[in-house]
Order: structure tokens, then sequence, then C-alpha cells
């Protein structure tokens, strides 16, 4: 058994027992990146150096009585949205391929707190936008499960990292299912926490009423760990919510008898693969197995939650996106005319054709006459959307349904069709805008590519997310594949 296919406690249990070194750890993880990241392509940075030092500075805290970190000497690779200071941060952009950072984001400061070990920055599409990480400006990660398929995204190198075995845990961002619709195209298990629960300070910002950072793990119980030592308010983030934070991994009890879900039709109906349907009622029968009850439900303006996301993602892009002109930081662009002409050559070069899409819409949308029509409009339908959710939990503990509409499909596929690549987001988008948690665990494969299950709670009730989540892998094996590269 690789060191990989261990829980991270049972990790933890081996370091404490000194049968195993942080730098053990390290090793293996450059051991299997050197092994299969020509293929996969997870990675857009490595930080070797400095954690082979950071990993033998633990080492010595080893043979010390000294308290250790919640996850000590654990290996992980970090979403390229996320600033790390002196590692450079991209976001998959050729605008931002020369940016090295001056400080750390919140959660990397709380990874470090937490002594984790940095491996290195992981691909993504450009700006965090996009369904399959084809974005990316550098080169396109790669499906573990089948190279010559998408990994999802916009976190795919997040998620084909820890499928592939490149890292331990990783952190991701989810602005409209970008962590979990990853998560179920490469068989691992992703979570958005409720927004607000984990401090975005230090993300680079796509739309900031929706971005919101979390885990990716192999299970159910990493995830728990790494959101125990993520979660908490900060007063860097205005957006951060001030709430109690619950022992997450004491609520893996695996017991949710009488447990109620609701599971919509809508997530069920017109555009769902067959084969994912079954896997998803397949993985309804083993919960009720457990004790759990489900019944059908309706969030009525399912309908209309492509539309809405894509207007108030893209308007909060136009202005978030503003700040890159070629003038504080970035890529410039050569010989200039004059300031206005260098501001249209650094954006025309520094930025990708999905990104300048995105800004186009977003700044009609926003634009005086069409503000109303559009951007208002589509404020009105996300509180609806949001109200359809609410009336749901009054009556249920959690909702559950797939991830998304099907499984991984081929790089180049969707390329051109950006409508269809949308869709592909129809299931993790309304609990986007709702700003609920949830969870994608593996339930199944359809056509030899894994699919995701995905389990919605109550605002800030990560704990029964969780502890369903974890419930569910324990009566399966879909967990504990891997994809042979």
């Amino acid at each position: 058994m690789s060191l990989f296919d261990l829980r991270l406690q049972e990790i933890h249990n081996q370091l404490n027992a000194r049968e195993l070194s942080v730098s053990d750890l390290v090793d293996q993880a450059y051991q299997r990146i050197g092994q299969t990241e020509n293929k996969v392509k997870a990675y857009l940075t490595l930080n070797e150096e400095h954690a082979r030092a950071h990993a033998r500075l633990l080492d010595e805290q080893l043979a010390t009585d000294a308290p250790r970190g919640l996850l000590f000497g654990l290996p992980a690779g970090i979403k390229d949205n996320i600033v790390t200071e002196g590692l450079r941060t991209t976001c998959a952009s050729q605008f931002l391929s020369n940016y090295d950072p001056i400080y750390d984001a919140t959660v990397v400061q709380k990874l470090k707190k937490a002594q984790s070990v940095t491996l290195g920055k992981l691909n993504m599409d450009e700006f965090a936008m996009g369904g399959s990480n084809e974005n990316s400006s550098f080169y396109p990660t790669r499906n573990p499960w089948n190279l010559d398929y998408v990994p999802g995204g916009s976190s795919g190198g997040s998620a084909a990292a820890v499928a592939s075995g490149e890292a331990y845990f990783t952190l991701g961002s989810d602005t409209g299912g970008s962590i979990r619709q990853p998560a179920s195209y490469c068989g691992v298990v992703g979570l958005k926490p409720t927004y607000g629960l984990v401090s975005r300070f230090g993300l680079v910002a796509f739309a900031s009423s929706l971005d919101q950072i979390g885990p990716i793990t192999k299970n159910v119980e990493d995830s728990a760990y790494v959101l125990q030592a993520i979660a908490g308010y900060d007063n860097m983030d205005s957006t951060s919510a001030k709430v109690d934070i619950p022992d997450y991994v004491s609520a893996l009890n695996g017991d949710i008898k009488g447990l109620r879900i609701g599971v919509p039709k809508e997530y069920l109906g017109q555009g769902i693969d067959p084969k994912v349907k079954e896997s998803v009622l397949a993985a309804l029968k083993v919960l009720e197995g457990l004790g759990a009850t489900w019944e059908e439900v309706s969030l009525p303006h399912t309908e209309y939650a492509v539309a809405t996301y894509y207007l108030l993602a893209s308007s909060e892009a136009s202005s978030n996106l503003a700040r890159f002109d070629g003038v504080r930081y970035g890529v410039r662009a050569d010989n200039p005319d004059n300031l206005i002409d260098m501001y249209v050559k650094s954006r025309s070069q520094g930025f990708g054709e999905e990104v300048k899409r995105r800004i186009m819409l977003g700044t009609y949308a926003l634009s005086s006459g069409y503000y109303d029509a559009y951007y208002l409009k589509a404020q009105k339908v996300r509180t609806l959307i949001k109200q359809d959710f609410d009336q749901v939990f009054a009556n249920y503990d959690v909702i559950i349904g797939p991830t998304a509409p099907t499984t991984a499909f081929p790089i180049g596929s969707q390329v051109d069709d950006p409508l269809t690549m949308y869709l592909n987001d129809i299931v993790t988008i309304p609990v986007s805008l709702a700003g609920v948690p949830a969870i994608s665990v593996p339930c199944g494969f359809a056509d030899g590519m894994p699919v995701g299950l995905q389990i919605i709670g109550k605002a800030f009730d990560e704990s029964t997310v969780l502890r369903v989540a974890h419930a569910y892998e324990q009566s399966t094996e879909h967990h504990k594949l891997r994809p042979q590269l």
C-alpha cells in the first residue's frame, strides 16, 4: 500500500510512532509527480526546494514533544489563484505569468499554522473561468482516469493531483461548481463550504459574492480535517462570517437514522445522463439502508440558475478584473503609443478568449440602459433561487442529486460551444447562488468515468453534510478506486 492510500489520520499515527518521516511523505509526493506529471499536467509551479527544507524542519520537531498542527507534515497542492508569498501565482493567465506575491492568503497562513507542506501551485482555468481546465493559458490538465478527457474546472489541477496521487490533499476555489464538478469528474471528494465560512482574503477575485475556497481530498474524513484547519472568521475579509466552528471530525459518527433527504426533480430530469441518474438512485438506496428517508421535491427556479449566474458572475468579473491594466503588476505590453493603448494591448495580450468573453458580457450587463433589465433582474432571481432552498430545508435535512449532468467529456469536444460548456454546471450553480454548503463524493462509474453524488446542506451545517457523505462512503467502495496511470 502506498502512503497515498492512507487516510490523513493513519499518516499522522505513523508519524507519531516514528515509522515515517515528513521527508518520506514529501519524497514520495515528488517521486509520484516525476512519474505522472508529464501525463496529467496538474501543476504550474513546483515548490520542491522549500518543501524539502520545510520537511527537514518538521522532522526535527518530530523528535521532540512540541505540539503539532492539525495537518502536521502533510504535503498539499494549492490552486494557482490563491496567493502564496514568494511562490509564483499566475491564475493560469499570461497576465500574471511573472507575479510573485509578497504575502500569503489567509488559508495559506492557516495551512502553515497547521504545519502542512506546500508542494506547489495547481493548474486551473484562467482566472477560474471555465469548467474543463482547457482555458489555462499554459496547458490543459488531463483526467487521470482517461488522459484524453478533461478533469473538469476550474479547479481541474486540484482534483487531478489528488486523483493521480500527486498531492495528499489540495485546495481549490468554487464560484459556480469549480470544486465539486472536477471532484466528480476525477472521482475524488470536493467540498464547497458555506459562503463566508472560509476567508477569501488572498483569493484572486472572480465573482466576489460567489467565490469560496474549499478542500479536495481522497475521502470525507480528510475533507473534515482540512476544513477544520481553514475555516473561521477573518477580519481581513469583509464577507467572513462570525460563526462558531464545530469539531467536524467528531461529526463523522455514521448515524443517519431518521435523516430526511429531499431529491429535486429538476436534478434528475431532462439533460441528466441516464447512467448518472442510475448511480444517484443507487446511492439513495444505500442511504435508505442506513435509516434515511427521501422524497422528491422541487426547486422551481433551477431553470433560470445558469442565466442568472452568468450575468452576475460576469458582471462581478468585469469589475474585479478592471485592476489588471498593465500599470501596477502583471505583464505590460511593449511599446504602447499612449496610456489607453497600453491598457488595450496589455489586456488583449494578457487575457484569454473566455476571460474576454465574460468581461464583455459583464460590462454590457452593467452598462447604462441595461443594468435594470439584466443585472438587477438577475439579483432578484437569485433571491428566488435562495428561497427555493429555504423552503425545502424547512422540511428536509439535506438535498441530494448528481454533481454534474454527465461524466467528463473528451478534451476539445466542447471548446467551440461555450453554451454547452456552461450547462455542465447546471446542478452546482444553484447551490452557489444560494450560498449553502455542498460536497461531491464518488458514487459509481458510467462508461468507465467517475460519477459524483452532490450532498447539499443548510447554511453553516457542514457537519451534517460531512456526516451524510461519510456514512455513504463507509458503505461503498467507490472512493477506494484509483486510476491506473
